[in-house]
């Protein structure tokens, strides 16, 4: 059922999530679908519509009881149950992004690392002991984990990707520059933050 939710709709309800959060720190209680719309600048005809794939959750003419509908999102994207990730490369990117804690807060536990350096298996990588990639298909199955984050290097991205898929991952964050090619069973996203930098410094230009 999950499947058939719009991809871009599973987004913004991250983002309603994430300021609902921060209202209620601020002691707010109710939104409207204004509000919300006006924080993500879309329409608030889109926010009504996102919210109602998930059933009536707001009174008409009174908004949204801000705690109500922030636990029912949190709900609906599984956020309270946690789910164990693992990352595949662990140079500096892969290093600094263990050590994040914004995972934790949306219910990921990076529960494995692993790369194939002899420097750096058995040690400790920002609290996480650094596994043998040689042993990535059994440790990957036995944890039953289905989100992989990619951070190897270009050359060795697509074997790596392949490894992964055959290991049972349906989901990859694919730092790499590389265009993955894998079965329509595994869920790729693309983060290349060069690319991204270089967009943003585009409109710097004078």
């Amino acid at each position: 059922m999950r499947k058939h939710f719009p991809e871009r709709t599973i987004q913004r309800l991250l983002l309603y999530y994430r300021y609902l959060n921060f209202m209620l720190q601020q002691g707010t209680k109710m939104i409207s679908s204004r509000g919300l719309a006006d924080l993500l600048e879309i329409m608030d005809s889109q926010v009504r519509k996102d919210l109602s794939y998930f059933g009536k959750l707001g009174k008409r003419g009174a908004g949204y009881d801000i705690l109500e509908l922030r636990n029912k999102i949190a709900e609906i994207l599984g956020i309270k149950s946690k789910k164990n990730i693992c990352i595949v490369g662990m140079g500096n990117l892969g290093s600094a992004l263990s050590a994040y804690k914004g995972f934790e807060e949306l219910g990921f536990n990076i529960s494995l690392v692993f790369d194939v350096s002899e420097q750096k298996v058995g040690h400790k990588i920002k609290g996480q002991i650094c596994s043998n990639y040689s042993d990535l298909l059994k440790l990957i199955k036995e944890n039953s984990i289905k989100i992989a984050i990619l951070t190897v290097p270009a050359n060795s991205a697509q074997e790596t990707a392949l490894a992964l898929e055959k290991s049972g991952i349906k989901a990859i964050l694919n730092f790499t520059p590389v265009k993955l090619t894998l079965s329509k069973a595994v869920k790729i996203r693309n983060v290349d933050l060069a690319l991204e930098l270089k967009t943003l410094s585009f409109f710097t230009e004078d």
